[in-house]
């Protein structure tokens, strides 16, 4: 009796789907992208290369703390091209979940942080006028083209695209530098390239991560920063911390899906 008690107790759970092994089902996740889904600015990386893959990246994070089989792709100073040539060949069918950042550096964020900081306020308008141009016309169908490439190779995959940070806090702590002027005007393009990447990845039919309430009072000059200023080395400038990645990326990730 005791043995066919066994076989039925059994039976009940694997028809019920609550077995060992259905729970130990394993997520494939794929993180593609640009430095701020690498990790760089974070620190602990992973390896010599020019990627600056980061343990304290939210795609390490999640792969750490769930178990999901993690690829991770993502590489610092990505463009739109490079995710197209150099790390969408690691999407499958199986693929379950994919995150992505990619976009700032097609319009040249880096290059415009350089105007605003040595051309003063009319540089930095003029340079962040040229970058949203570049945002509202051009970029839309570069990720566009990268949308349709993650949806054609990884066609049941949950994913989930990343925005970018306001960079400065607006009246406060930082008494050198930028005037609230510029750092005004660098927040205003952060604002139109998440309104684009929103756009374009609703319309996708992907789910998007604002990180800008996440980051609210923890900008730059806000005396509790989860982002770096300009900083040695030069490429970390600009891109969050550990704690930016683990309290601002990774938990608006996780809420995405």
């Amino acid at each position: 009796m005791l043995r066919t008690l066994s076989v039925l107790v059994v039976a009940a759970l694997v028809t019920l789907g609550l077995t060992t092994s259905a729970q130990a089902a394993t997520v494939s996740y794929v993180a593609l992208g640009d430095s701020y889904s690498s990790g760089v600015g974070a620190g602990s990386y992973l390896d010599d290369s020019a990627c600056k893959r980061s343990a304290n990246a939210y795609p390490y994070l999640y792969a750490s703390k769930s178990g999901a089989s993690l690829s991770f792709q993502a590489c610092s100073g990505a463009k739109t091209t490079d995710v197209l040539n150099s790390q969408v060949g690691a999407l499958s069918s199986s693929t379950d979940l994919v995150s992505i950042s990619v976009g700032g550096n097609d319009a040249g964020f880096s290059g415009v942080m350089q105007d605003c900081i040595l051309q003063g306020d009319s540089g930095c308008k003029t340079a962040i006028d040229n970058a949203v141009n570049f945002v509202e016309n051009s970029l839309p169908a570069l990720l566009d083209k990268v949308y349709d490439a993650i949806q054609s190779k990884a066609p049941n995959a949950e994913v989930v695209v990343l925005g970018y940070p306001h960079f400065y806090k607006i009246g406060g702590s930082c008494s050198v530098g930028l005037s609230d002027t510029s750092r005004g005007y660098i927040n205003g393009g952060a604002d139109a390239l998440d309104t684009v990447i929103e756009k374009q990845a609703r319309n996708a039919g992907f789910a998007f991560a604002d990180v800008r309430s996440a980051f609210t009072g923890h900008e730059i000059c806000s005396g509790s920063a989860w982002l770096h200023s300009v900083t040695w080395p030069v490429d970390e400038s600009y891109h969050p911390t550990a704690t930016g990645q683990a309290s601002g990326y990774y938990p608006v990730f996780t809420a995405a899906f």
